[in-house]
């Protein structure tokens, strides 16, 4: 296997530790909430406290990554989040848990983007969207394989044991990475003279537009029409990630054996989505341009999952709910992996400041969501939230024709 796809695939390991951790308490929400007696609304805080976390500091820690490099703070961002995801175990009320998910998020913030930092490094440009894709396909199966793991293991030993063992693994890969990634390919002993050059010749990471700073970069329309997609877009993701498993046990009465297998199918599928939305994105760019190519899939995938989404919160039919939210996720997963890409094409040196800034709007969104559920659930029924969500998606669907991946936008700092 060539250097560069080990790169990628050890990356894509640490995308999928990233949501077996982020997930697991999605999965032990109902266990949460009956050992430590919490309400929907506050169950919605503990979720959204993570996002809100998270959202804060993707910025810095994407800032930091431009400047000290992915490798110093991917191994911050792993320690700090695997230590916390083993103190989520300890938890013993409401305040406690909702210090200790706060906590988690700000270790986690800055993984994606640094994720980006190391790409752009090491992959070719046009090798982006296949790489973002594969990033973003082992994240979902990271998501479900979290029910298929984690509630046998609290089914047996208690939802305490699962955030243990989570927390375990996290520290495994830091170990290895320490010792293994190198932040430059020329700094790599392993690497052949031929795809060294291949690689620097190919990646683009020089960016000779004129230089501006961080906040004339986010004032520019592109850039807040990134923003607002993504806002809509993580709205949809993260109750995928956050309040499915809730909405499945409470608001359609599946069993939690039930629930093992049908909360893991939607992330299936989105793997499958975000696999393909990379793959297909860098094949319309060849076709028609990078213009209209990264446009293309993102948009028709968001309008379709808006679709689904609706149709799903309205129907009667567990089985056929289940169903659409799975092709929901597929079809608005396809998003991920391009929207990345894009903030990789208009980033330049800068792609780990345009990431931060991207995913921290997606977070708003998801924080907003999060939070807000509960309080909805509560008030209409767990229904009425999911369409709201569905109509979010067609939103950021009309947003990408006028998302332009050919501006490229270059920041200092001051």
């Amino acid at each position: 296997m060539k250097k560069r796809y080990q790169v990628l695939l050890v990356l894509s390991i640490l995308s999928t530790v990233t949501f077996l951790d982020r997930i697991a308490i999605s999965t032990a929400g109902e266990r949460i909430s009956k050992d430590l007696g919490l309400s929907p609304v506050q169950w919605g805080w503990v979720l959204g406290m993570f996002t809100l976390a998270y959202g804060l500091f993707e910025v810095p820690t994407g800032l930091l990554g431009d400047r000290l490099g992915a490798k110093r703070l991917l191994i911050r961002v792993v320690l700090w989040w695997s230590f916390f995801t083993v103190l989520t175990g300890f938890s013993t009320g409401f305040v406690m848990l909702l210090a200790v998910r706060f906590l988690f998020g700000i270790g986690e913030a800055g993984a994606y983007p640094n994720i980006s930092i190391a790409l752009s490094k090491w992959l070719p440009a046009f090798e982006r969207g296949k790489g973002q894709a594969l990033i973003w396909a082992a994240s979902r199966i990271g998501a479900g394989l979290t029910p298929i793991l984690v509630i046998p293991i609290q089914q047996k030993y208690g939802w305490q044991m699962s955030f243990y063992i989570l927390g375990g693994v996290g520290l495994l890969w830091v170990i290895f990475w320490i010792f293994w990634y190198k932040e430059e390919p020329s700094e790599a002993k392993d690497i052949s003279k031929e795809e060294l050059n291949f690689i620097l010749e190919n990646r683009q990471l020089d960016d000779h537009s004129p230089k501006q700073s961080f906040w004339k970069m986010i004032n520019h329309p592109n850039i807040w029409l990134l923003l607002l997609m993504y806002y809509c877009y993580a709205a949809g993701a993260y109750f995928f990630q956050s309040w499915m498993p809730k909405y499945l046990q409470q608001g359609r009465g599946i069993s939690e054996e039930n629930m093992k297998f049908m909360a893991s199918a939607p992330f299936i599928l989105g793997a499958v989505g975000c696999f393909l939305g990379g793959i297909l994105s860098d094949y319309t760019v060849k076709k028609y341009g990078k213009k209209w190519g990264r446009r293309i899939v993102p948009m028709i995938g968001l309008g379709l999952s808006g679709i689904c989404l609706i149709t799903a919160s309205l129907s009667q039919n567990d089985t056929l709910a289940v169903v659409l939210l799975s092709l929901g996720l597929a079809t608005m997963d396809v998003n991920a992996p391009v929207a990345w890409a894009v903030a990789m094409d208009i980033g330049g040196k800068q792609s780990g400041t345009v990431s931060g800034a991207m995913n921290s709007a997606g977070l708003i969104g998801a924080y907003i969501n999060t939070v807000s559920f509960g309080y909805l659930a509560t008030t209409f029924g767990y229904y009425f939230p999911v369409l709201m969500i569905g109509g979010l998606l067609i939103l950021g669907s009309i947003l990408w024709l006028k998302i332009d991946a050919t501006h490229q936008v270059s920041v200092q700092s001051e």
